[in-house]
C-alpha cells in the first residue's frame, strides 16, 4: 500500500480542486458591521439562496460567486420606518432613490394604508391620481402588499394599518365619533389586517379626518393591535404648540391599551417650540423606565414636507377634498379661514404659521399649469399674484385639485443632531423612493427622498461624529426590526434573510438639495435583497426580488419560512 501513497495524495488533491463550491456567494474581506452595535471587524459573509449562512473568517471555503469588498462596510439592509414609496413603486419598482442608499425594507402606513378599502375608497384613489396611474385591484391591506410583490419591486415592503383608512372605511370624512357598531367594525378590520401581516396601527392626527378621532377611539383600536404584538405609531396631534400634550396622549394610549408605541418623525416644530425637546425626551425616558416600550423615528433634515392642508383648520376640510374646495370658494368661509390661518392656537397644528410663508417651499402640483411655481416660496408666489398669503394658499388648493405638496422649514439643527444620538430613535425618509427620470421629474420633492440615509452616515456619522458607525447601523437595522417584530431581518447572522448593503464609509454622501432634489446619493456599492443583487458597483441591476414582510400576528407563520 505504501507504493500507492503518492497516487492517493494526488487523488485527494484532485478531488479537493474539483469539489462543488461551498456557498452561492461569498463577500470577502469587508468590515462586518453586524447590526447589533458590536465593533466592526474584518471578515467574510456567505449567502445561499435567500439567507445568510455564515459570517466571519471563511478561509478556504469557496463561493460560486465571490466579491472582494476590501475597504468597504458590510451591513444589514436598512429599514425605512416611514416610507411613501407605494405609489412610486407602482410606476417603477426599482426604488432607485432608496436602494442606492441601502434601504431594503420600506414600511408604509402613516395614518393611511393600502387597505382595507371600500369601492368608494378605491374610486377616490383612482380619481385623485396625478402623473402616476394605476388600477386598484385589491381590497385588503394584505392584498395590497401582495399586489406590489407580484408586480415586482426591488425592496421588501411592510405596512401598518392606517387609523385614518379605518375611519374613512366606516365613518367617512365626518367630524364625529364612531357609533358602537362602527367601532366594532373598525376593530374587526384591525384584526383582519393584523392577521394578514400588518405590523401595527398607524395614525396621523394633525390631518382631517384623523384629527376628528378622540383618544378613546385610538385606545380601542390599539387594544386589538396589541393582542397580535403590534406597534402603535403616530404622527402625533401636535409637534409644535401642543407637543408635550401630544406626547402625553401617545403615552396614555400605550398605557391604556397595553401596546408598544412609537413617535413618527420626532421633532419640535417651530422656533418657539425648539426648547421643548428636553421635556419630550424626559417624558419618553421616564415612560421607558416605567416599563413602557416607547421609541421614535426621525429624518435627518430641519425641514418637513406635507401639504397646505397643514396650514388650514381641520373643520374646513371636513368631508374630504371636494367639500373643502367648495368651502374655500365661499367668501364668508374664506374670511374665517383667513383669520384662523394667521392666529396662533394650540387647538390645531398650523405648520404654515410655524414656518412662515418665506420658509414654505412649493414642491408638488397635480395641475401642470401651476408647475411654474415649483421651487418658489409661498411668499414669493403671493407677491407675484398680488394676493395675501392665506388667499394664495386657498387659491392654490382649489386650482390644483389637491392639497399641494410643500416643504416647511421648522426645526433646529441642534435638535436634529441631538435626536440622532438618542438610543431609541430609528430613521425614516417620510418620502417616496423615486428615479431621477420620467414622471418623477414633473414635480420637485424634499431632498430626504434621495438623501436621508446617506446623509446620516456621511454628515452625522463620518463628518460630525455624532454617533459611531456601528451605532448608526444598529439604529438603521436591528432596532427598527425589533420594534416591528419582523422575523430574521436586521442582522448579519446565519439564518437571517440576505438583505445586505455594502458601502464605503469614507465616501457615502447625499447630493440632493432643496433646489435640485432629484440627485442620487453615492457611496453605496452593492445591495442584495433576499439574496438577489439589486445594486452592483453603484448601478441598479433591474432585479425585483422584494417580498412582503409581515408582522407578528400573521396567521400564515406555521406554513411559512419567516418572510
Amino acid at each position: 500500500m505504501l507504493r500507492h501513497a503518492p497516487l492517493l495524495v494526488a487523488f485527494v488533491l484532485f478531488s479537493a480542486c474539483t469539489s462543488s463550491p461551498d456557498h452561492d456567494l461569498i463577500l470577502r474581506n469587508g468590515t462586518i458591521v453586524d447590526g447589533i452595535g458590536a465593533p466592526g471587524y474584518l471578515g467574510d459573509l456567505a449567502i445561499d439562496g435567500d439567507r445568510i449562512t455564515a459570517v466571519g473568517d471563511l478561509g478556504d471555503l469557496r463561493g460560486v460567486t465571490e466579491v472582494d469588498v476590501s475597504g468597504l462596510a458590510v451591513a444589514p439592509g436598512f429599514i425605512n420606518m416611514l416610507s411613501w414609496a407605494g405609489d412610486a413603486l407602482m410606476e417603477d419598482g426599482r426604488s432607485q432613490g432608496d436602494i442606492r442608499q441601502g434601504v431594503t425594507l420600506e414600511v408604509f402606513g402613516e395614518g393611511v394604508s393600502g387597505g382595507p378599502l371600500t369601492d368608494q375608497m378605491k374610486n377616490l384613489v383612482v380619481t385623485s391620481q396625478g402623473d402616476i396611474k394605476f388600477d386598484v385591484e385589491w381590497t385588503t391591506l394584505g392584498e395590497y402588499l401582495e399586489h406590489l410583490e407580484a408586480k415586482g419591486v426591488s425592496p421588501n415592503v411592510a405596512s401598518f394599518v392606517g387609523a385614518t383608512t379605518l375611519r374613512v372605511h366606516e365613518v367617512g370624512y365626518e367630524d364625529r365619533p364612531p357609533t358602537e357598531d362602527e367601532l366594532d367594525r373598525m376593530r374587526r378590520l384591525v384584526r383582519q389586517a393584523m392577521e394578514e401581516g400588518a405590523v401595527g396601527l398607524g395614525s396621523s392626527l394633525i390631518y382631517a379626518p384623523a384629527f376628528y378621532a378622540q383618544t378613546d377611539e385610538l385606545v380601542e383600536l390599539s387594544k386589538v393591535a396589541a393582542e397580535y404584538g403590534g406597534l402603535y405609531i403616530s404622527h402625533m396631534r401636535s409637534e409644535g404648540n401642543a407637543l408635550l400634550e401630544s406626547v402625553d396622549e401617545l403615552l396614555t394610549i400605550a398605557r391604556e391599551s397595553g401596546i408598544r408605541a412609537e413617535i413618527y418623525h420626532l421633532k419640535a416644530a417651530g422656533q418657539a417650540n425648539w426648547g421643548k425637546l428636553d421635556a419630550v425626551i424626559g417624558r419618553v425616558e421616564a415612560a421607558r423606565s416605567e416599563g413602557l416600550e416607547i421609541t421614535a423615528d426621525m429624518y435627518t433634515y430641519t425641514a418637513g414636507s406635507t401639504g397646505l392642508d397643514a396650514g388650514m383648520p381641520p373643520w374646513v376640510q371636513e368631508g374630504g377634498y371636494d367639500s373643502w374646495a367648495v368651502r374655500l370658494r365661499n367668501p364668508e368661509i374664506r374670511d374665517r379661514v383667513r383669520r384662523e390661518m394667521t392666529t396662533p392656537t394650540n387647538d390645531w397644528e398650523n405648520l404654515l404659521l410655524a414656518a412662515g410663508a418665506e420658509a414654505t417651499l412649493l414642491v408638488g402640483f397635480k395641475n401642470a399649469e401651476l408647475r411654474g411655481y415649483l421651487g418658489q416660496t409661498l411668499a414669493e408666489v403671493a407677491a407675484a399674484r398680488g394676493t395675501s398669503v392665506p388667499d394664495t394658499a386657498m387659491d392654490l388648493v382649489v386650482e390644483d385639485g389637491s392639497r399641494v405638496q410643500v416643504v416647511y422649514f421648522l426645526m433646529s439643527e441642534e435638535n436634529v443632531a441631538r435626536q440622532i444620538a438618542l438610543p431609541w430613535t430609528s430613521y425614516c425618509s417620510d418620502a417616496g423612493s423615486y428615479a431621477s427620470e420620467g414622471v418623477f421629474l414633473n414635480s420637485s420633492t424634499h431632498p430626504r427622498a434621495y438623501g436621508n440615509f446617506a446623509r446620516l452616515l456621511g454628515r452625522y456619522v463620518r463628518d460630525e461624529q455624532i454617533i459611531p458607525l456601528e451605532e448608526a447601523v444598529r439604529k438603521l437595522t436591528s432596532l427598527p426590526a425589533e420594534n416591528l417584530r419582523v422575523r430574521d431581518r436586521g442582522r448579519l447572522a446565519a439564518g437571517y434573510f440576505a438583505d445586505v448593503v455594502v458601502f464605503d464609509p469614507a465616501t457615502i454622501q447625499d447630493h440632493a438639495t432643496y433646489e435640485d432634489p432629484h440627485q442620487y446619493a453615492t457611496g453605496v456599492v452593492h445591495v442584495w435583497v433576499n439574496g438577489t443583487q439589486v445594486l452592483e458597483d453603484g448601478e441598479h441591476t433591474g432585479a425585483t426580488p422584494g417580498r412582503v414582510v409581515r408582522g407578528p400576528g400573521w396567521t400564515g407563520w406555521s406554513a411559512a419560512d419567516g418572510s
